[in-house]
């Protein structure tokens, strides 16, 4: 019976997930400005399990969020299941190597860096310790950030020219930014293009 349960409650979970109807707990965030499709916002410190993958987007994509997945189901020290949460957070870094002044740094090719915000009833100190070393439990301190909403595709040139349209509109704005854009995805990629809940998040100083 538990085991029909279990089915049951996976496939309507899913279905919700086709349709943009999000079960998955959010950090909350205080809005500061409100321009319609930007807000500027303000999080609090938040826990993030993370991990790097040296690969193209697509290729990255996946590999993250299998490895990030296993964690959160049970590949950890103490087999312990953490709830889903949103979003799950993308970003491309350069990898690099440093020279002997610090200022000289030489890329090495692409890097994508994903992280789940881990539901906030864990710190760092409680968060269960991953078996996977390619996962790293830290906290991000509170930040303010500007947000561009969007739906659609989550592909690469999407984030891309999305990420253009807030840097320009900051620019513009006179804010100063401080990081590099990021992706943030509310719903799984069986969702319905036009019904997903897409971000780009730039961290900004007021």
């Amino acid at each position: 019976m538990k085991k029909l349960i279990s089915i049951l409650s996976s496939i309507f979970l899913a279905g919700c997930g086709v349709f943009g109807i999000r079960t998955a707990q959010e950090p909350s965030y205080q809005v500061l400005s409100d321009y319609g499709v930007i807000q500027i916002r303000h999080y609090p410190a938040l826990v993030v399990a993370e991990t790097e993958v040296s690969a193209d987007y697509k290729s990255s994509s996946g590999q993250a969020f299998q490895c990030l997945a296993g964690y959160i189901f049970g590949n950890n020290k103490t087999r312990q299941k953490l709830a889903m949460t949103a979003p799950v957070m993308q970003q491309q870094t350069a990898e690099t190597l440093a020279m002997t002044a610090p200022v000289i740094q030489q890329k090495l090719g692409s890097v994508w860096l994903m992280a789940f915000v881990l539901p906030k009833d864990y710190s760092v100190a409680t968060a269960p310790t991953p078996l996977d070393s390619a996962v790293v439990i830290k906290e991000i301190p509170e930040k303010k950030v500007a947000v561009l909403r969007y739906t659609g595709s989550l592909s690469e040139q999407a984030i891309e020219a999305k990420a253009e349209e807030l840097t320009a509109w900051l620019s513009q704005h006179n804010y100063k930014m401080i990081s590099a854009a990021r992706s943030a995805a509310y719903d799984p990629p069986w969702t319905l293009p036009f019904l997903r809940r897409n971000e780009i998040h730039i961290d900004i100083v007021l």
